[in-house]
């Protein structure tokens, strides 16, 4: 599956604020990969998506039907991006 034809995993019980916070969310971590983020900025699209998905092993499944498709490791920019300082760039 091409990059651009990435299904973002989302639940039917989510209004249409929270499906824009998860896909907010995963378009960040797509730009960690394309061009980087500010750490500061995937943190801030994490917790709204956090807020969304509150569960551990709901946030392990939509991450790795994401991952998946995407070809990426959401896990690991989450990861990278706690470890820097707020200011720098997460990149993949």
């Amino acid at each position: 599956m091409a990059k651009d034809e990435v299904s973002i995993p989302l639940s039917p019980d989510w209004s249409q604020e929270e499906i824009v916070a998860v896909a907010n969310f995963f378009s960040v971590i797509e730009q960690v990969y394309d061009q980087g983020r500010q750490a500061s900025e995937v943190l801030a699209a994490y917790k709204q998506f956090k807020a969304v998905v509150p569960s551990k092993s709901e946030e392990k499944k939509t991450f790795q039907e994401y991952d998946e498709q995407a070809d990426t490791s959401t896990y690991s920019v989450i990861q990278k991006a706690k470890a820097i300082e707020p200011d720098e760039k997460v990149k993949l």
